[in-house]
């Protein structure tokens, strides 16, 4: 199975952003609760992303792949640091994470692509 991760994020980015008008003062806390997660502190931006990928893959939120294996790449990660990740994974979410952790590296192998073309 495969799927265009991209366009799967800015499909979802578009469809976000009418939740964001129809419910402002949430998707307001919810965008301050994402700023304060991922800003550095012990744990640096690109290890608190790598960790967010885990859990989507954890939870099966193709979604949530789509937009975290595109911030990892952004902030620099390697397709090695994805394999770790992906085996963290795969070790809290056994057989059904494995089916994810295949569709988390094709979106992050596609969003370097896209962002190597640029």
């Amino acid at each position: 199975m495969h799927k265009n991760w991209p366009q799967m994020a800015s499909e979802l980015s578009h469809a976000i952003k009418e939740v964001r008008l129809g419910t402002p003062e949430v998707m307001k806390s919810f965008s301050a609760m994402a700023r304060a997660a991922t800003e550095a502190g012990a744990l640096d931006a690109k290890t608190k992303e790598l960790i967010a990928l885990s859990i989507a893959v954890a939870i099966r939120c193709d979604g949530c792949v789509a937009f975290h294996a595109q911030a990892a790449v952004k902030l620099g990660a390697t397709r090695d640091e994805i394999m770790e990740t992906m085996g963290m994974a795969l070790y809290m979410g056994a057989g059904p994470s494995l089916m994810y952790a295949a569709q988390a590296v094709e979106a992050f192998d596609q969003f370097a692509e896209q962002q190597a073309a640029a």
